[in-house]
């Protein structure tokens, strides 16, 4: 299903030559392609089928402490090597030449699988999907009012060239099927979300997996409307393996990027070889995850992604880096450079977070627990990496007593401190479930995903909704 890029190594070093006439220390050529598809089912009617191709390419120059870059749309080698003098021309001149290493291509192994390439599958097929979903939804119970369904693809051709010699290419495909139902009692509207998000083909949208999806958002929507509102206070808190690891992201993942770090920024600023957790938590970041929404072979800088360990046994070892950063703090890369497009800048950024798995049965810990809260699902948040609070919206819960799950719960709210509450785990299950996002950071988006297993959190405030 790949193709080979457009850009040839001769190419590619003829640009970096150019970015580096005026002097420059260090130049790198990011190239992409991109190709998407975005179609919105919605109450039964197709309102959204929209397709784009955007290509281009940044060059980015770097003398001393300064960086130039330089982006915009390429069609031909002619348009590139005039990007490149358009990035050399905001080098100040002087200073010895740098010699450009011999650019030869070196393809890293790839660790998703995409069996069935997205784009040789016809509209028709795509749009019955949704129909599927629509109808799944729908006959799970009256009280379901509306129904939007959304079908995304993204294939991204991506090439990478430096004056140190690197030229690494990628092909990363995407797929995000997303199921938005809200139900209606009364006066109460509440609503419930699934979806199917990651990096393998067409494969992994099959008719089960579709209705299953549907079925979770309607049923969650169904339950949150008939539940009574959550009530405030401070409980032991069980965090199901299905919550996903949007804790972990928000209120302990970006606290660890380099970037923040550097600039003193993060609550964990300087603290390499400190205990900030518990003992029982190891936090992971690992691009190589295979079919995992945030997996790719390298990063947006070409360094292969791997398995970092950030946080083992509650003692910090790491930060997510990128080549800059690592320079600066000492550390070595990990592959956690990543850009929304050719239009940026790379930034230091989350693949897929986790908490390990540890060795609890998850039944055991929600049998430990006399009066507290199950969180089911996360939703979104926020999160103040310089003091770690956060406050996290909780789109599916119960009450726990006696050890089993009670009435469930609507409105609750997870609010607290990420480092504190990472001290006071004191159970964490032998289980691992996944969620899925986009994240944001500095103006930029990046697909994610997070993992964590069951945890038990001795005390913490269940608040109301955010507004």
């Amino acid at each position: 299903m790949t193709r080979t890029p457009s850009i040839s190594a001769r190419e590619a070093g003829q640009a970096l030559r150019t970015a580096l006439s005026r002097g420059g220390d260090w130049a790198e050529l990011f190239w992409e392609r991109h190709e998407t598809l975005q179609i919105v089912l919605d109450d039964g009617h197709v309102e959204d089928a929209i397709s784009g191709v955007d290509q281009g390419a940044g060059i980015r120059v770097t003398k001393g402490e300064r960086t130039t870059y330089a982006n915009g749309n390429v069609n031909d080698v002619d348009d590139l090597i005039a990007l490149a003098g358009r990035a050399a021309r905001g080098v100040e001149e002087g200073g010895a030449l740098h010699e450009v290493g011999e650019v030869t291509p070196d393809e890293l192994p790839r660790p998703s699988t995409v069996a069935i390439d997205p784009r040789s599958v016809a509209v028709e097929r795509k749009v019955a999907l949704l129909r599927r979903a629509d109808q799944v939804a729908r006959s799970l119970d009256p009280r379901v009012s509306q129904v939007t369904v959304s079908y995304g693809e993204s294939v991204q051709e991506v090439l990478i060239a430096n004056s140190d010699g690197l030229h690494r290419s990628d092909t990363r495909v995407r797929l995000n099927f997303a199921v938005h139902v809200v139900a209606k009692q009364g006066e109460v509207l509440e609503s419930g979300f699934e979806a199917l998000r990651g990096t393998s083909g067409f494969e992994m949208l099959s008719e089960e997996a579709v209705a299953e999806a549907a079925h979770t958002a309607a049923r969650r929507a169904v339950l949150n409307v008939g539940a009574e509102p959550a009530p405030a206070g401070t409980y032991t808190v069980v965090l199901s393996s299905e919550a996903g690891g949007t804790l972990i992201h928000e209120s302990v993942g970006h606290g660890l990027e380099a970037d923040l770090n550097l600039k003193g920024l993060s609550v964990y600023s300087g603290r390499i070889g400190q205990k900030v957790a518990s003992e029982l938590i190891t936090v992971i970041d690992d691009g190589t995850d295979p079919d995992k929404r945030g997996t790719a072979a390298m990063d947006d800088e070409g360094t292969p992604t791997q398995r970092t360990v950030l946080i083992e046994n509650g003692v910090l070892r790491t930060y997510l880096s990128d080549r800059k950063h690592a320079a600066k703090l000492g550390i070595p890369r990990s592959g956690n450079a990543r850009r929304e497009s050719f239009r940026y800048l790379p930034i230091c950024r989350m693949t897929t977070t986790m908490i390990a798995p540890g060795s609890s049965d998850p039944a055991e810990i929600l049998r430990s627990v006399k009066d507290g809260v199950f969180v089911k699902k996360m939703g979104g948040g926020q999160v103040d990496v310089v003091s770690g609070n956060f406050a996290f919206e909780i789109t599916e819960c119960y009450r726990i007593r006696d050890g089993s799950l009670a009435e469930p719960l609507r409105g609750a709210t997870l609010v607290g401190q990420g480092p504190k509450l990472m001290s006071e785990i004191d159970m964490v299950g032998n289980d691992l479930g996944y969620s899925t996002g986009t994240c944001g950071k500095d103006g930029q988006g990046a697909p994610v995903a997070d993992a964590q297993p069951t945890i038990r959190i001795p005390s913490v405030v269940v608040g109301g909704k955010l507004k």
